[in-house]
């Protein structure tokens, strides 16, 4: 009896035993197991499935992501071999799951947008003395106010003389002789008329037959009156100056131009400008004048637009942004690709080259040597040549496939290391990280302004546009409070620039109207806040820079945060959590 009920037993623990093993294999047998690293292992003898922004997930079927829910994509399959050892081969189904596209590399003219920021001015040439040609006491000013306007021969005040009184009463004396003594009654008109009486205001004089004691002052221009330099009552001297009239029918608007663009502009280049006071309204003009020195203080030369002022809505001091397309010197033609081909590290950049072949395209990476930009181009002086095909989105895609299959990637370039762990979500920096060591070269004065870059950035984070551009507006209010004079020498130059660049960036923020314009200034801004960072290490706690690949259609966009949990300013809540740390700044 009991030898059965040890036989029984065993037979069930065997059937137990068997449908455990099967269910492991159901279970795991397609789905593939998770190893130990955090990456989810295929069976062989399948297509492997991941996911083009966590490449730690692979499967054996298509699906979704299970950490940002997006399409999972083609890596390879079993009886797929890359004929190049170093390359990435994609199927055609694969390329488009990933957004990949391609381009041919080509010639170009090689035209640079420089961008400039400036001021509109009165011009200088139609600013005018209006002055008293009538010595006297201020009996009543019929223009008592500045911004007034005035035409030609407007009266603007009314001035008792005694000399001319008692030359009006010599002019009826003469008239009396006139016909004995000609010679006396023309001296006594002249006498009026250099005190700038006309002949038809001396005739009604002669005519009513009465001394006039309140003489007018009347405008010899049409302008807007920019200064009132008297007051009712106020005793004057021939020739003083009563009024300052401006003209601004035509204005100046002066650019800075900072040393590194000044081989880029020249005399007569075109200039287009838009004036954020005045939205949907676009100008044109040429360069007029372009300074001959630098400026000591600012590092920046002039130039100036001449434009004519219709319906006066350029007024002076008013913010302008322009942009000069300017052709580099000595080439007519130069290999441009797209600047969203290019990945940067930092040190190198990087494309990756196709090669077409039966099953797809395989991408190989290349480092290459950068020009100067072109808008959304940049020059290539050498790692490329005219023809070939490169990669110019989903870059980053083709990276994490390069990664997963330890070949040659923008974070191994000598590829056969341990791929990298994607984005972490915020859960923690990666430890290779890079710290950057402190120098004793810190500017503290600037820390204000990193707290009020962190302000504007949280405010994308929560997307509330209102407190964005209420924070941008405050960011523009503390650069001009910053002393230029605590920055070394050496160093004064670079704020300078990113002062004025950061200037033009913040003022047009408050006209925004939607919360995706105000988040492509905050990555213009950001670019500029890092390189701020790594320059004068105003930090008095580290400062980590993030990196959200998604960002800029892709192309990838940067940030700065106290904090390594991922907040992403570009996205919001739609996907706050996606990022990654890569670099800290103490």
């Amino acid at each position: 009896m009991g030898m059965k009920t040890d036989r029984k037993t065993g037979i069930l623990v065997a059937v137990a035993l068997l449908a455990g093993l099967f269910a492991g294999w159901l279970i795991f047998g397609e789905r593939g197991v998770k190893t130990p690293d955090g990456f989810v292992a295929a069976n062989s003898g399948a297509t492997v499935w991941t996911c083009s922004m966590h490449p730690q997930i692979r499967q054996n079927e298509p699906g979704d992501c299970p950490i940002c829910g997006m399409d999972l994509i083609v890596l390879k399959s079993d009886d797929q071999a890359d004929e190049n050892p170093v390359a990435v081969t994609m199927s055609p189904a694969a390329m488009e799951l990933a957004r990949v596209a391609t381009a041919r590399v080509s010639e170009s003219a090689p035209v640079k947008s420089v961008r400039l920021n400036g001021k509109v001015q009165a011009d200088q040439r139609l600013v005018f003395s209006q002055t008293s040609h009538i010595p006297g006491r201020i009996e009543k000013l019929l223009v008592n106010f500045t911004g007034d306007r005035v035409t030609r021969g407007q009266t603007l005040a009314l001035v008792y003389s005694p000399e001319l009184v008692t030359a009006q009463e010599e002019l009826f004396l003469a008239r009396k002789s006139m016909d004995t003594q000609p010679e006396l009654f023309r001296a006594a008109r002249e006498k009026l008329k250099n005190w700038k009486l006309s002949d038809s205001r001396i005739d009604a004089i002669l005519k009513s037959g009465t001394v006039l004691t309140r003489f007018p002052v009347d405008s010899d221009v049409t302008g807007f009156v920019a200064a009132k330099r008297v007051n009712p009552g106020d005793y004057i001297e021939r020739g003083q100056v009563i009024f300052d009239i401006t003209d601004l029918s035509r204005v100046w608007v002066f650019f800075d131009v900072y040393e590194s663009d000044l081989p880029w502009v020249k005399k007569g280049n075109t200039v287009e400008f838009k004036v954020p006071a005045l939205p949907g309204q676009v100008f044109h003009g040429s360069i007029a004048w372009l300074d001959p020195v630098i400026d000591p203080q600012t590092r920046v030369a002039r130039a100036r637009v001449d434009i004519p002022n219709t319906g006066y809505h350029l007024k002076p001091e008013m913010f302008v942004q322009g942009r000069i397309e300017s052709r580099l010197p000595g080439k007519t033609e130069a290999l441009a690709i797209p600047r969203s081909a290019v990945m940067w590290t930092g040190e190198r950049s990087l494309v990756y080259v196709a090669d077409r072949t039966e099953r797809g395209l395989s991408f190989a990476m290349r480092e290459v040597t950068l020009g100067p930009a072109l808008g959304d181009s940049v020059v290539v002086l050498k790692g490329l040549e005219k023809g070939e095909e490169i990669a110019v989105s989903g870059t980053f895609s083709i990276d994490a496939a390069a990664q997963l299959s330890g070949k040659p990637s923008m974070m191994s370039p000598k590829g056969g290391e341990k791929p990298l762990s994607g984005h972490d979500h915020g859960k923690s920096a990666s430890a290779e990280s890079p710290v950057l060591p402190s120098d004793h070269g810190t500017i503290p004065s600037l820390s204000p302004l990193i707290d009020g870059y962190l302000v504007f950035k949280d405010a994308l984070v929560r997307d509330d546009l209102q407190a964005a551009k209420k924070a941008a507006g405050h960011l523009s209010a503390l650069l001009g409070k910053i002393d230029t004079g605590s920055f070394p020498e050496n160093k004064k130059d670079r704020w300078l620039k990113m002062k004025g660049e950061l200037a033009g960036l913040m003022g047009p923020v408050p006209q925004k109207q939607t919360i995706e314009d105000v988040r492509k200034v905050f990555q213009s801004a950001s670019v500029i806040m890092i390189d701020l960072a790594r320059t004068f290490k105003p930090m008095d706690s580290p400062l980590y820079i993030q990196h959200c690949p998604m960002a800029d259609q892709e192309k990838g966009a940067d940030w700065l945060s106290r904090e390594k949990e991922i907040k992403n300013p570009y996205f919001g809540e739609s996907m706050l959590t996606c990022g990654e740390v890569t670099d800290a700044l103490k």
